[in-house]
C-alpha cells in the first residue's frame, strides 16, 4: 500500500507540473532541486579575487541581442563596477526592437530590475530569474506580456536563454550578491553594443530614436562604471536624474517633477556622445550603408553554431540574419529579393544542424499559420520559415513600403490585439543522442520534454 500511495502521489505531482508548464510560461515550483544552492565554481571565485571583488559584492547585468552576449559586472571596493565575465548567449528570439505585446516572441529592450523574489530555484528551464518586464516605461506605452526570464535549456520564445551550465553559474553569482545585501540588480537589455559602427549601420532604422534614448543610459554606465540612475516619467526614460528630494521616479504616466543631476557626469556623457557622433559621421562619409537587420526568429552566439541540436527552432537559426540596405525613409534601395539573392550567391548555404536532425529522425516543427501578409512575404521572398512578427507600427497613416513589409515599429508603438486563431509553433523537445545500432532509442526525460511547451505566451 505504501508503494502504491507513493507512486500515485508521484503521478499526481507530474500531472500538476505538466499542467502548469502548458499554461504559458508560468514556471513550476512544485519540485525541489539542489541546483539553486550549488556554490560558485572555484575558478570564478578566483577570478573575482583577481578583479578586486568578492562573491557578496553587488552585480549588474548587461545583455546585447545582436551580438548575443550577456555580461556580469561586479562592484569593487571603490564602488565602481568591473566586467567579471561575458557569456555567449545560446538563444534569443524575435527581432531587434522593443517587446510590445504578449506572444510576439520579442526579447525586451530597456532597463529592468531583478529582486530576490524574481529568482526561481525550481525552474522548468534548469534555473531562472525574471527580468522584470514590463517596467513602468513599458506599461506607460501599453506593452503587454510577462514572464520574461534569463534561463537555461537553450530555448527561447522571448527570453534570454543560456546553457544549463551557464545559468547555474549566473544564478549562483546573483544569489550570493543578494546574500551580501544587494536589494535589486539592474539589467540593461540593449539591441546591440552602442558603438559608432552599429549606430552608423542602423541610423535609419525605425527604432533609432528609442535606441538613442537607451544609449544615454548605457553611456552613463560606461563613463562612470557605476549603476545608472533610471527614472521613468512622461512616458520616457530619464537617465542620471532624480527628483529634487533625491527620489528615483517610476511613474511612466505622470509628468516629470523638477529633476536634478550630477553635472560632472552629464558633461562626461555629453563628451562621449560628441565623440560617437563624430565617428558615425566619418563612417557614413566612408560609405557605410544604412541597413535593417531582419531575423527569421532571433539568433545565438557564433560559438554555438551547429553545436547544439536541442535549441528551439533550429531552422530559424540556420537562416541567419539578413542585412537589407535602406534609404533615409527606411525603404530598400533595391528590391529586397535582389539583395537576398545576391547574399545567397556570395555565401553557400550550409545546413549541418538540419542534416543531423534528420539523421536522428527528428522532424521539423509544425508550420504556423501566417498572421499577416508580411509573413507570406518573408516566406516567399526571403525564404524564411515560420517567422514570428516583430512589433507592428500604428496605422494612423500610410506607412512606407519597407515598414509595412518588414514589420517595423516606431519607438513607442501601440500594443496590437492578438489575432484570433493564431498558432505559435512549439520549440522542439530536447532530444537524446542517437542510440547504437540494434539498441532502442532512449526516451527523452519528462522535464526536458515539457520545458519546450512552457515558453509560448511571452
Amino acid at each position: 500500500m505504501h508503494r502504491r500511495s507513493a507512486g500515485l502521489a508521484g503521478r499526481i505531482l507530474l500531472v500538476a507540473a505538466f499542467g502548469g508548464l502548458l499554461g504559458a510560461c508560468q514556471e513550476t515550483r512544485t519540485t525541489t532541486s539542489g541546483r539553486s544552492t550549488a556554490p560558485i565554481p572555484s575558478n570564478m571565485l578566483a577570478l573575482m579575487k583577481e578583479k578586486g571583488t568578492d562573491a557578496h559584492k553587488p552585480i549588474l547585468i548587461r545583455a546585447f541581442k545582436k551580438e548575443a552576449e550577456l555580461e556580469i559586472w561586479k562592484q569593487q571596493a571603490d564602488g565602481q563596477y568591473t566586467l567579471l565575465k561575458t557569456y555567449p548567449m545560446c538563444r534569443w528570439s524575435g527581432q531587434l526592437g522593443p517587446k510590445v505585446k504578449e506572444g510576439d516572441r520579442q526579447v525586451p529592450e530597456g532597463f529592468y530590475t531583478i529582486t530576490p523574489g524574481q529568482m526561481n530555484p525550481n525552474s522548468a528551464y534548469y534555473l531562472s530569474f525574471n527580468v522584470g518586464y514590463p517596467n513602468a516605461y513599458d506599461r506607460a506605452h501599453g506593452y503587454s506580456g510577462g514572464s520574461i526570464m534569463v534561463h537555461g535549456a537553450c530555448s527561447s520564445a522571448g527570453c534570454f536563454s543560456m546553457t544549463d551550465e551557464q545559468i547555474a553559474e549566473i544564478y549562483a553569482i546573483a544569489r550570493e550578491a543578494f546574500g551580501g545585501g544587494q536589494r535589486a540588480i539592474q539589467m540593461q537589455s540593449l539591441p546591440f553594443r552602442m558603438n559608432a559602427d552599429n549606430l552608423a549601420k542602423h541610423r535609419f532604422d525605425p527604432n533609432i530614436r528609442f535606441w538613442k534614448d537607451l544609449k544615454e543610459g548605457s553611456d552613463q554606465f560606461e563613463v562612470s562604471k557605476q549603476e545608472t540612475k533610471v527614472s521613468i516619467c512622461a512616458r520616457r526614460y530619464v537617465f542620471g536624474q532624480t527628483a529634487a528630494d533625491g527620489r528615483v521616479v517610476r511613474d511612466g504616466e505622470a509628468a516629470c517633477p523638477p529633476m536634478q543631476q550630477d553635472q560632472q557626469l552629464a558633461a562626461l556623457v555629453t563628451e562621449k556622445q560628441k565623440q560617437d557622433e563624430a565617428r558615425v559621421a566619418e563612417l557614413v562619409a566612408s560609405g557605410v550603408k544604412p541597413v535593417r537587420v531582419v531575423y527569421a526568429d532571433g539568433g545565438q552566439h557564433p560559438e554555438f553554431a551547429y553545436k547544439i541540436n536541442e535549441l528551439s527552432r533550429p531552422e530559424a537559426i540556420e537562416q541567419g540574419p539578413r542585412e537589407i540596405v535602406i534609404d533615409d525613409k527606411g525603404r530598400p534601395v533595391t528590391p529586397v529579393a535582389v539583395q537576398v539573392a545576391a547574399a545567397r550567391t556570395s555565401k553557400p548555404e550550409i545546413r549541418p544542424v538540419e542534416t543531423a536532425r534528420k539523421a536522428e529522425g527528428v522532424t521539423s516543427m509544425p508550420a504556423s499559420k501566417p498572421a499577416a501578409e508580411s509573413q507570406a512575404f518573408f516566406k516567399q521572398v526571403l525564404g524564411f520559415t515560420d517567422s514570428a512578427p516583430a512589433p507592428v507600427a500604428p496605422a494612423a497613416q500610410e506607412q512606407p513600403f519597407y515598414k509595412r513589409l518588414l514589420w517595423s515599429s516606431d519607438p513607442a508603438p501601440a500594443a496590437q490585439p492578438e489575432p484570433e486563431g493564431r498558432s505559435i509553433p512549439l520549440p522542439p523537445r530536447r532530444q537524446a543522442t542517437v542510440p547504437a545500432p540494434g539498441k532502442p532509442k532512449p526516451q527523452a526525460s519528462l522535464t526536458s520534454g515539457l520545458e519546450s511547451h512552457a515558453a509560448l505566451e511571452r
